[in-house]
This record gives structure tokens, sequence and C-alpha cells, in this order.
């Protein structure tokens, strides 16, 4: 006897056994949450410098992360590395919420394609009145049981299976979307934070400068005039880093939005800031047209399409209608018996129109997948450009620009100090230093900013370094991309 559930045949016994058969198939076959864990996404096969480490996957394993405090996100007391927000945007931001209730959403979908039609209870009276027998003919009960047929309810599972897929797999990109976000706006603060701190350290400079003009002018070494020029280049440094100060409450505000709880109190910002972590372009590229997942969704959606296809080809094979039921007739008395089969006959409408449109379709999902793919490599090469030019910036400045620039401030100082330079020099090279300083610090920052998006891209689960040792385990053999799943293969 066939089965209901795969879409054919008549049901089993009678329909109250059938409908629990039914059910139970369509819950134990229906796809999980999360159909597999997050493709080959790894810290290190992109980077040029580190040994490739394993990443965990969509949800953390016990005791790789530790459990959001019982009563909401912790105040920071101290300076806080970016995984310690990372981890409460991950606990509670309502982005991440919402996903995860479209994954459900679309389950219940899968479950609800896969059920079997109800039966439909009736009676009929008939020639009631009639002078042979008043009572008429009574048809009670009558029961009617559509029999799905070309399997069609396997068929319709198959399209909302792959809706899950993309689903779960919209679901993981909202979370490295949001991770990224937060790795941004963290290194946004501490980049706003050093800039304060190298603002102070020019104040102080410009300090010591106009201390050493009172001197020379009380010794009659320069003029008034010299030692205002002096003033009025500590009064711009000290405005400046008024400025930097009075940005931080926003950009921790903004910092404390972007992790889910705007009341959040940010504290200082911990970790690497001149360390940035090392991309290689051509890998970078490749991993994220292999493992992101919209991409994957993209390819997912096509399946889905052809699913469809299918679907809309079954629609024609017409399902049969079976009818039973007790009939009395009053007028001789005689107790009958109503067995009916009925099926629509597919002359004219044969489900044309529905089959073009899902092959359609699935011309339509293929060319998404190009359109990903091409937004994708996109994105990769806006985020790859600004981080390598930053990355170059930074380090030009590091290794060429800030040692001649100190160099010259502080000869210059010196021979200011001897009554050997004028002060015009002195405040030039103090300038240069200065902007050396900050330029440096300013293409550090957007340094990170861009790497923090391509750890997104990548699905970098610990940034920027590998993920932390449980206590009292060794370091394991390391994880490469040949180890993890295959890409695009859900279950």
């Amino acid at each position: 006897m066939p089965d209901p559930s795969r879409g054919g045949g008549r049901p089993p016994g009678w329909l109250a056994g059938s409908m629990l058969a039914v059910g139970a198939v369509g819950c134990a076959s229906g796809p999980q949450p999360a159909p597999d864990p997050p493709p080959a996404a790894l810290t290190s096969p992109y980077r040029t410098t580190e040994a490739p480490v394993a990443r965990a996957a969509h949800q953390e394993p016990a005791g790789k992360r530790p459990p959001p405090p019982p009563d909401g996100p912790a105040p920071a007391s101290g300076p806080v590395a970016v995984d310690e927000f990372v981890r409460i945007a991950v606990a509670h931001n309502p982005r991440l919420g919402r996903a995860t209730f479209a994954v459900d959403q679309a389950q219940g979908r899968y479950v609800q394609a896969g059920l079997y039609p109800n039966p439909t209870l009736g009676a009929s009276f008939d020639e009631l009145g009639d002078r042979t027998g008043p009572g008429g003919v009574n048809t009670v009960p009558q029961l009617t049981q559509e029999v799905v047929t070309g399997r069609k309810l396997s068929l319709s599972q198959a399209v909302a299976a792959r809706e899950v897929d993309q689903a779960a797999l919209a679901l993981l990109r909202e979370r490295y979307a949001l991770i990224g976000n937060v790795r941004a706006a963290f290194y946004d603060v501490y980049a706003l934070e050093r800039r304060v701190t190298v603002l102070d350290e020019l104040v102080g400079l410009a300090g010591e400068a106009v201390k050493n003009g009172q001197i020379l002018l009380e010794n009659k070494q320069i003029a008034r005039l010299d030692l205002v020029q002096l003033e009025v280049e500590l009064a711009r440094f000290r405005a400046q880093a008024d400025a930097a100060r009075r940005e931080l409450p926003g950009a921790r505000t903004r910092l404390a939005a972007v992790v889910g709880d705007p009341r959040l109190p940010v504290g200082a910002a911990a970790g690497p800031f001149e360390d940035v972590p090392l991309y290689d372009p051509d890998r970078t590229l490749d991993t994220v047209l292999a493992t992101h997942p919209e991409a994957r969704s993209a390819r997912v959606g096509v399946d889905r399409a052809q699913a469809a296809v299918r679907r809309a080809e079954a629609d024609p094979i017409p399902n049969v209608t079976l009818t039973s039921g007790y009939v009395r007739q009053n007028q001789n008395r005689s107790d009958d018996w109503l067995i009916g089969v009925s099926l629509p006959v597919p002359v004219w409408n044969r489900n044309q129109g529905n089959i073009r449109a899902a092959k359609a379709e699935v011309g339509m999902a293929v060319q998404e997948v190009g359109r990903v793919e091409n937004d994708l490599a996109e994105r990769v090469a806006a985020a790859l450009r600004a981080y390598s030019a930053a990355l170059k910036l930074a380090e030009q400045y590091r290794t060429e620009l800030l040692p001649r620039a100190e160099e010259t401030y502080k000869l210059s100082l010196e021979a200011f100090k001897g009554g050997q330079f004028e002060y015009l020099r002195v405040i030039q090279a103090q300038r240069a230093f200065a902007e050396a300083r900050l330029e440096y610090n300013r293409a550090l920052g957007e340094a990170w900013r861009a790497a923090a998006e391509l750890s997104a891209l990548l699905l970098e689960e610990w940034w920027p370094g590998p993920p932390p040792k449980p206590p009292g385990i060794g370091a394991g053999p390391a994880m490469g991309p040949a180890m993890l799943p295959p890409p695009g293969k859900l279950p």
C-alpha cells in the first residue's frame, strides 16, 4: 500500500491512523534549524602570517564562550577587547532573534507542506416528506477523503526544505554582518581613543616648547611675537584634543547601539592596534565566493527553483476523491452503503502556465547566483582597496615618515633651546611631527575598519587572533580547509 506521506495511494486503515502516520513522517524528516556549520570558515587561510586555526561553528560549543550574564550584558569596568562586545551582540541583538524566528517560520511551512488533507465528514437528507416514506433517503455519516497522487506532498516538502536552508543561511549572514559591524564600530572607538592619546602627547610637547620659549624670552633671545606663535600652536593642539574627547561619547554610544543595547556602558578599548591582520587578496576572494552565506543561499535557490518545477509538473496528475457512507432509505426501509470515486480530468488546465513560470524561475535563480557573486566580489574589492591603501600608508608612516619627522623635531627643538633656530622652524617641525602621528593613527584606524569588514565576509569567528584554548587542553592539530565540510553542501 502506498504511503500517503509520499503523495500517492490511499490512506491506510482509516483516517485517524493515516493522519498520525503522515504527521510523524513530516516531523521526523523535517530539516533542523541550522542545516550545517559554516563551511571553511577559518581565521588563518586568508592571512599571510599565521598557521591555520579551526573556528567555531554557527553555535558556540559548550565551554568555548562564557554564557551571557543572567541579567543582561555586564557593564565594562575596565578596558574591554572586541570579542567581549561580539559575545554580547550575538547573545542579545534583536537582528539575530528576528532571523532565528524566520528559520522557525520556514520549518513550520516545511511541516505544513507534508501534511495529508483532512477527511470531510458530512450528512445528506434527500426526498424528505415523500409520500411513500416521509423520512426520505438519509446518508449519515458520509466520509470523503482526497488521496494525493504523484508524490505531491514530498515534492512540496522538497521546495520547503530548500527554503529552510535559505532561512538558516540568512541567519548565518545576519550573524557575521552583525559581528563585522561591531568590530568596525569598536575600532572606530579605539582609533578615536588613540587620537586623543596622541593629541595629549602633542599638547605636552607643545607645552614644553612654550616653556622653553618663555625662558628664551626672559633671556631676551626671542621676541614676544615668537612666544605667541608657540602658544597659538599649543592652543590648537588642545582644541583638537578637546574635540576628539567630545566625539568619544557619541562613538561609544554608537558601539553600544550596534551591539544591541544603547544603554550598555562602554569603557576603554583594549587589544592590538598597530598589528593589523594580514590578508591575501586572491585567497580572500576565492574563499568569500565559495563560503559566504549569500552565495550559498543563491546556489540553494537554484535547487529550490528546480524542485518547484518538479512540483508544478506533478500538479496535473489528478488526485482521487473517495467517498463512503451509510444510506437509510425510509421508503422501502432498507439499509444501503454508498461508495464513490471521483477525479478531475486534466483536459484544458494541465498547469501549463505554472510550469512555464517555474522553469523561468530556474533561469532567474541561475542568474541570481552570478549577480550575488559579482556583488560579493565588488564588496571584497572595495574592502581590500581601502585595507591595502591604509595598511601601506600606515607602514610608510611607521618606517619612514614618523622616524624622520620625530628626529627633525627633536633636532630643531634642541637647536631652538640653544638659540640656533628661530621659532618658525620649530613650529614647522612640530606640525610635521604632529601630522605624521595623527595620519599614522588615522591610517591604522581605516585599515582596522576594512579588516573588520573582511573578517565578516570571511566568516571569521575569532578575530583578530586565534580562538582561546580551553584550560587544561593542549594545542591540537591545525584544521585547514580540506578537513572541513565542502561549501554549499547542506544536508
